[in-house]
């Protein structure tokens, strides 16, 4: 009886060891699953939203907004178009500019100070003769005067288009701004497909079609 026992005990000890070890290597797949699968599906999750993150956040500038800064800070647009390049051209226009207002201002006020010296009556002013000079060395008061006069408005034409120009060149760079917000991301690679092929050209009033050559272009 003992051994029968006994027998019987071991058989269950059997069963429940094998049921462990299958629920354990039941267990296993699922833990790797959990631990190798798993991740990686977030990582790719991760990688994908980094991508889209990356394509909304590509530099595209505002045309509107570009064309305010630029008309408020000369020069502001092209940096806000990244084209740093077109900086020293835009205010090295803007020096050039001044530098010709002002230039042009001056003389033109010194030869409209010495006309009204020389058509006065006072005697005291003589701003108009320079040093080591007399009127008879330009031909008299008569010649003197008109000398002065041709002067005085030829600088006063002189500043009022340096400044109709300047004002110009403001415009442009601000045309050129908004042009280069709008067309920032436009293809404009110099790809140039030219191709040959034969064709027929048709001929009116009932003429048979001529065989000829067809020249195309394709601009990318």
């Amino acid at each position: 009886m003992n051994k029968y026992l006994n027998f019987i005990v071991l058989i269950i000890l059997f069963v429940s060891l094998d049921v462990k070890s299958q629920e354990v290597t039941a267990e296993v797949p699922l833990l790797k699953d959990s631990l190798n699968n798993q991740p990686k599906l977030i990582v790719n999750e991760q990688i994908v939203s980094l991508l889209d993150t990356t394509k909304l956040k590509a530099f595209k500038p505002d045309p509107i907004k570009v064309v305010w800064m630029a008309a408020i800070i000369p020069g502001y647009g092209q940096i806000m178009n990244k084209k740093y390049w077109k900086l020293p051209l835009v205010y090295g226009g803007f020096l050039g500019f001044a530098y010709a207002i002002s230039m042009n201002s001056s003389r033109y006020s010194t030869y409209m100070t010495a006309y009204r010296d020389i058509i006065d009556t006072d005697p005291n002013t003589i701003s108009y003769i320079p040093k080591g000079y007399t009127i008879d060395s330009y031909g008299g008061i008569i010649g003197y005067t008109r000398i002065l006069k041709s002067a005085e408005e030829n600088y006063r034409r002189y500043r009022d288009l340096s400044i109709i120009t300047a004002v110009a060149y403001y415009a442009i760079t601000i045309v050129d701004a908004y042009v280069d917000a709008q067309l920032y991301d436009f293809d404009i690679s110099p790809d140039l497909t030219m191709r040959f092929q034969p064709t027929l050209l048709k001929n009116p009033y009932g003429i048979a079609n001529t065989p000829g050559i067809q020249c195309r272009f394709s601009l990318k």
